[in-house]
């Protein structure tokens, strides 16, 4: 039984990161610019998924790749199926993966965490997971999830208050939804994802530091950073139950 959910995770990420392209061409936009409605050369994009190449001039590309996205998506799905084989919350997350690797995609490119992902990814664990916890064989507990989803928020409220030019508000939406994911296995999953998002970041700020002064001062998006945590913090409490 392991197997097959491992191979129907591994499909299911990789038939969505096949979609992801386009969407993360259109979303990537500076605050307070519209989503992009065209390509670079002016024609219209047909809807919000599939590849990002131009319907009217086929070999022009215009973001990223397909095949290594459907291989990244892929393979976090597979993980997840693996981690946490048939129970039922592997629906929530298996089903929920590609979009949070959408937000890291968006937020890598220009430093921006959309709230028309965030909102709703941060309501959609929470259902999934809820209704996961009615399932028999579940393997977390809801209510705690969502009290992690509301500490990790609060806890990034703090640090954005604290230093809103190294930490942006989308970080906290991003975090609540992250902290529910996280606090559904426990309090020692919950602590290890949260800290190993700030980890990841830190040690990654760290490298630019050491660069030299080009780098020493050049800001990154952390939301990547956060959900590589979360997700690691995930799979261990997977795992772990």
């Amino acid at each position: 039984m392991g197997v097959i959910v491992i191979v129907l995770a591994a499909v299911y990420g990789t038939a969505a990161g096949l979609l992801l392209p386009r969407a993360a061409y259109r979303l990537s936009v500076e605050p307070g610019e519209p989503w992009r409605e065209r390509c670079p050369e002016g024609h219209a994009l047909p809807g919000w998924l599939g590849p990002a190449r131009c319907r009217f001039t086929a070999r022009h590309a215009y973001g990223r790749h397909a095949a290594p996205l459907a291989a990244l998506t892929g393979a976090v799905c597979a993980a997840l199926g693996a981690a946490v084989g048939a129970r039922p919350e592997a629906v929530a997350y298996v089903g929920l993966a590609p979009a949070l690797v959408l937000l890291a995609l968006v937020d890598r490119a220009v430093h921006r965490l959309p709230d028309v992902l965030t909102l709703p990814l941060a309501a959609a664990v929470a259902a999934g997971l809820g209704s996961a916890a009615l399932l028999p064989r579940a393997g977390g507990d809801w209510q705690r999830a969502l009290l992690g989803g509301g500490l990790l928020a609060a806890g990034y409220l703090v640090l954005f208050l604290i230093n809103p030019g190294g930490m942006g508000f989308g970080d906290v939406k991003l975090a609540l939804s992250l902290g529910v994911a996280l606090g559904w296995y426990g309090w020692g999953v919950w602590a290890a994802g949260a800290f190993l998002g700030l980890l990841y970041g830190a040690l990654y700020g760290l490298s630019l530091v050491l660069r030299g002064p080009a780098t020493r001062k050049q800001s990154f998006a952390f939301g990547p950073f956060m959900a590589a945590g979360a997700l690691t913090g995930v799979l261990l409490g997977g795992f772990g139950a």
